[in-house]
């Protein structure tokens, strides 16, 4: 009698053995997974920077078009968004400003996009972030993106 008592308690739940081997095929599962979409996922953050960017020297060139000059590097990128303070305030300012948001966009890192005036490589201007380590240089996921650059 005590053997079948002793039988249905062991079938009523799992072993210790048993669930070692289904964590272990969990983690292998999240294991693969992750390292076939964390690329993608960096690939994305620098496609939505590039995209941005080149937002955000569209509405420099509309700018400049209507005030024959792109905004100093002390009004900087939230003359785009916001009427400047600082002179030269341009008298003509649209209401709406120059971009569809009314507020300026962070880079996918949550850091502000930099502007500088005139650019590194003499340009008119130059938007660039310095990627997901915020540092000056890197590849893979740490690549600057500049607006010189395409």
């Amino acid at each position: 009698m005590m053997d079948t008592q002793a039988r249905q308690a062991r079938k009523g739940g799992f072993t210790l053995v048993e669930i070692l081997v289904v964590l272990a095929i969990i983690s292998l599962l999240a294991g693969v997974v992750l390292v076939n979409v964390a690329p993608n996922l960096m690939m994305g953050q620098q496609a939505t920077a590039k995209a941005q960017i080149k937002e955000f020297a569209s509405a420099l060139a509309t700018y400049q078009l209507a005030h024959g000059r792109y905004p100093t590097q002390q009004q900087g990128l939230d003359a785009l968004v916001s009427k400047p303070s600082k002179e030269p305030i341009p008298a003509n300012y649209p209401a709406g400003g120059y971009l569809a948001s009314r507020t300026l966009p962070l880079d996918p890192w949550k850091r502000p996009y930099l502007y500088l005036v005139p650019g590194r490589q003499n340009e008119p201007f130059e938007i660039f972030t310095y990627g997901a380590d915020g540092e000056p240089g890197g590849s893979g996921a740490d690549t600057d993106i500049s607006s010189s650059a395409f």
